[in-house]
């Protein structure tokens, strides 16, 4: 176990001191964040609006400020699903630099065991996106209150820093495999930019699943981004859901949230937040056990 700790707590200092791969592992939530502001944001506030104008007895200017908070609460739940693709990513080119600069066979002369040594690449990765995804989580939420929201609960707050371990977790294990299978620092830039602007339209953050077609989103709901993004939607956007459709007809609500891919139905069954977790899990539970098998099996390289 000292083995593990001093590997694990080596890789994720190199992650945390290269301030260029901070920086670019919250690159696409700094893009997300620029689109909403300067042309998705006001869009998506005026169709709650319009569909809310379709029911008399509402206050213009108070459907106006709950439009704005679900949006707020909508995106920060995109936020926060896709940093843990991007963090784990980067911190996973610890490891690729320690492959194309030799450093690995070196490490491997060591008396320690190389299963240790791929584990403590993925618990570094697991570790840096659970830091910054919490990090995250503490700053939208205090913007989000600063601009009128309520706080959360302590039991979303448990719910959601669940989530977060599942994710990150998740996507660690993911990653892990992808950086044994690359060779090069340009094949994992490469790989990343990819990655980085799939993550967004697969997560629907760009344009929400009910917007695309019905191809386009069955093709989503292959891929785990989009239930780690309604699991976290669901649980974010609870309270203001509840404002802002309040006197309005069931029906309107429901059609509006799996628009917006708050609620996924797969083969017409609902996917709760348990079954998006378990989804994550099983995810990561899968590459965890193809990163292991890479390991026993793989090149000395891996």
């Amino acid at each position: 176990m000292e083995q593990l700790r001093v590997i694990t707590k080596r890789n994720l200092m190199l992650y945390l001191r290269d301030k260029g791969a901070v920086f670019f592992s919250l690159l696409s939530m700094l893009i997300i964040i620029g689109l909403m502001v300067l042309f998705l944001g006001d869009a998506a506030i005026q169709n709650i609006q319009e569909l809310l104008a379709q029911f008399p007895g509402h206050d213009t200017t108070t459907d106006e400020t709950n439009a704005r908070l679900l949006v707020l609460s909508w995106n920060f739940a995109g936020i926060l699903s896709v940093n843990a693709v991007t963090v784990t990513l980067s911190a996973l080119s610890s490891m690729i630099k320690d492959k194309t600069s030799g450093r690995i066979k070196s490490i491997y002369t060591a008396p320690v065991n190389r299963m240790v040594l791929a584990l403590g690449y993925v618990l570094a990765a697991w570790a840096a996106s659970v830091m910054i995804c919490t990090l995250t989580l503490v700053i939208t939420e205090c913007y989000g209150v600063a601009c009128g929201m309520e706080w959360f609960s302590v039991t979303e707050h448990i719910k959601l820093m669940g989530m977060i371990l599942v994710n990150s977790f998740a996507y660690a294990a993911f990653m892990y495999v992808a950086a044994v299978l690359v060779r090069s620092e340009g094949s994992w830039s490469g790989f990343g930019t990819v990655v980085g602007t799939l993550v967004g339209f697969l997560g629907g953050i760009y344009l929400a699943i009910g917007q695309l077609s019905q191809s386009v989103g069955r093709i989503m709901k292959c891929t785990p981004v989009i239930y780690g993004t309604s699991m976290f939607r669901q649980v974010m956007t609870e309270q203001i859901m509840e404002k802002t459709f309040d006197g309005i007809p069931e029906e309107a609500e429901k059609a509006y949230r799996e628009v917006m891919g708050i609620d996924l139905f797969v083969f017409d069954q609902k996917v709760s937040v348990g079954m998006s977790f378990a989804v994550l899990l099983i995810f990561g539970v899968i590459f965890l056990m193809i990163g292991a098998a890479c390991v026993k099996y793989g090149r000395k390289d891996c």
